[in-house]
């Protein structure tokens, strides 16, 4: 990584006695960690309203200069996100280098993402974030798109640069979104092949590092899916910028689809969110969704808060869902344990899973109909349907055919309606 090891100072405005300030600079400091940086110290200021032209106050501004310097640190992180002029006059004022917690989770969404899909969105949201900001980001584009070429040499370069950075910056986001188009039109395509194929969709949502790749990665174990197809997990946060989705086939033939989305996380960027809308749409088109909860998190009631609304802001809403208490052993409450729509599970020990299929099943398999069929022996092929697809009960060979007791979906009841079999 860095030869240099960087060292931030971190700043934050307590507005109008926020009651998250506490959380969010905790947050703030897990995302600096996240990015190997290392915190040497904040400062903090109560205001009413932030300084337009510093965001702190300019007495302020002194103070994290002579901290700054005292701490050897060679980084200034602030705990919002600041605009152009801000940057540029706290760069001047301060003479080093400033970012804000945008560009830091941008950052982060950089170094994670995987996929071509998710670097095309993390690309895009940082390249909207840059656009206003040219004048102000120190570190000119130049690294990126080599010198000024040709006869541009004599004529105010600097100029002339950032309007070379800005025509290329302009273009590039303009090819990502089409790039970006297309990929959501074949991410929609699929999506209407499994409405086609009702085969209901269950979306894993919430907060960061909330323990949500663990539940995925437990429940395909626990229906004895191979290795393969586990996802990534690891206790630290945006684990997981990839949609996964992964077909889970109980014993009883059932089956569904689980989705695990990009976690959430307090002040994330518009332009992400944005970006990552396609992505978070897979929650939108779901039949359930599984909103995961660190429980052992003082802030859990916050953070619920903060994932309900960014699922408003992509579209998600009126969608039945299940809350689902992570954790419950560290914040040592009773678990497994159900109550309504709500239940307590330890994703880590594998405790309460059996609980969490037996609600999913019971949200998501309501309209399936028991029934028995009586099958003309030279239908074979629905007889072989019914066993992939049905929860077969028993199977018994009369003189007109075969005879099967079976539990099986709406749809397929209403497709095979003329062999219902009434005694």
């Amino acid at each position: 990584m860095d030869e240099l090891k960087e060292k931030a100072v971190v700043v934050a405005v307590n507005l109008k006695h926020d009651e998250h300030f506490e959380y969010g600079l905790e947050e703030l400091h897990n995302l600096a960690e996240a990015l190997n940086v290392e915190v040497v110290g904040e400062v903090t200021q109560n205001l009413n309203r932030v300084t337009s032209s510093h965001y702190v106050g300019t007495g302020k501004v002194e103070e994290i200069k002579s901290f700054y310097e005292e701490a050897g640190a060679n980084l200034v992180i602030f705990n919002d996100e600041l605009s152009p002029s801000q940057i540029r006059n706290l760069e001047r004022d301060l003479d080093c280098k400033v970012i804000d917690r945008t560009m830091l989770i941008l950052d982060i969404f950089a170094r994670r993402a995987k996929s071509n899909e998710a670097q095309m969105q993390v690309e895009l949201a940082q390249l909207q974030y840059m656009l206003p900001r040219l004048v102000g980001l120190r570190a000119s584009l130049g690294r990126q798109g080599g010198g000024t070429g040709g006869g541009f040499k004599n004529r105010g370069a600097g100029e002339t640069k950032l309007e070379l950075d800005r025509r290329k910056i302009e273009d590039q986001i303009a090819k990502l979104k089409r790039e970006l188009e297309h990929v959501k039109d074949q991410r929609e395509t699929q999506r209407k092949q499994r409405k086609k194929n009702a085969i209901p969709v269950v979306s894993l949502v919430g907060y960061t590092n909330a323990g949500k790749s663990t539940i995925m990665n437990q429940l395909l174990n626990k229906v004895g899916q191979e290795e393969s197809k586990q996802v990534f997990e690891k206790d630290m946060l945006f684990a997981t910028l990839e949609t996964s989705v992964r077909q889970i086939k109980l014993s009883d033939q059932k089956e569904f689809l689980l989705t695990d989305t990009v976690g959430f996380v307090s002040k994330l960027p518009h332009h992400l969110v944005k970006a990552f809308r396609s992505t978070l749409e897979e929650a939108r088109d779901a039949n359930l969704l599984l909103h995961v909860v660190d429980v052992s998190n003082d802030e859990h009631r916050y953070m619920i808060d903060v994932t309900n609304e960014t699922l408003l802001a992509v579209g998600v809403k009126d969608v039945p869902t299940i809350f689902v208490y992570n954790k419950s052993d560290l914040a040592e409450m009773k678990y497994p344990y159900v109550s309504g729509d709500n239940i307590w599970i330890s994703a880590k020990e594998g405790a309460g899973l059996d609980e969490l299929l037996e609600i999913i099943k019971n949200h998501i398999f309501s309209d399936f109909v028991s029934c028995s069929m009586l099958v003309p022996f030279d239908r074979g092929d629905i007889v072989s349907y019914l066993n992939e697809h049905a929860s077969v009960k028993s199977t018994s060979y009369e003189e007109e055919g075969t005879l099967v007791k079976v539990e099986l979906k709406k749809a397929d009841y209403d497709r095979f309606q003329k062999f219902i079999f009434d005694k």
